[in-house]
């Protein structure tokens, strides 16, 4: 019997490569999703619909309402940046300790399922500047786990936080799905889609994901505003 894996699943690209990276390593991912007052309810949506289908165990969806906070322009009555040049400054699509707080929650139903594996897909290469994609946030939080929880202080075992993107690019990350049998058509990962569900192309997430498929020499199988792929 495969051990279990909770997988933080946004059901954008580097997410839906991660689940399959866990399935890969032997796991059964059980995969968790937010709602957490996100303007790209459409990544969400897919998540939904595809979660079964790239082999997750179960899929959880939490209710969490971040817009009470706002602070970013996922969140907040804000404009999300269109055709910006890409740096390592923190732009304003960076929601407040996000993966923090999503990590906590996995960290909760690891306990609960008496799983001691989390898998989450950030990465620290083609990003877009956001602290909480960093190696030194993701080995702090594996610490805090093991300190924090009744299962990592009575030593059953020790929760162990895989970040297998963390230190692949974009194009590398769109490779190894491939290699994984990923269909990166399931997948969704656009800030601010248009009402018909299309992909803008110029938000950040958009730039990153088409140079990494340009990149790799092959059309974005989503379809994009305009019918712009590559």
């Amino acid at each position: 019997m495969s051990k279990q894996a909770v997988v933080l699943y946004s059901g954008g690209l580097d997410s839906t490569t991660c689940l399959a990276e866990a399935r890969a390593a032997g796991f059964a991912p059980y995969a968790l999703s937010f709602s957490y007052g996100q303007r790209h309810t459409l990544e969400l949506a897919k998540a939904r619909e595809y979660a079964p289908r790239i082999g997750a165990a179960e899929h959880l969806v939490l209710d969490i309402d971040l817009r009470q906070f706002g602070g970013s322009a996922l969140t907040a009555d804000m404009e999300v940046p269109k055709g910006r040049e890409l740096d390592d400054r923190i732009p304003v699509t960076y929601v407040p300790a996000r993966n923090t707080i999503f990590l906590s929650l996995a960290l909760g139903w690891a306990e609960v399922l008496g799983a001691f594996d989390i898998f989450i897909g950030v990465n620290a290469l083609d990003y877009s500047g956001y602290p909480d994609c960093r190696p030194e946030f993701i080995a702090a939080f594996e610490n805090l786990a093991n300190l924090a929880t009744r299962a990592g202080v009575e030593g059953h075992d020790r929760f162990r936080i895989h970040a297998p993107l963390l230190h692949l690019t974009k194009a590398q990350i769109i490779r190894r799905g491939l290699e994984l049998g990923v269909d990166y058509a399931l997948t969704h990962s656009c800030y601010d889609p248009t009402p018909e569900g299309l992909a803008c192309g110029a938000c950040d997430s958009c730039q990153l994901r088409l140079k990494g498929f340009a990149e790799v020499g092959i059309e974005d199988p989503v379809p994009y505003a305009g019918g712009r792929r590559s």
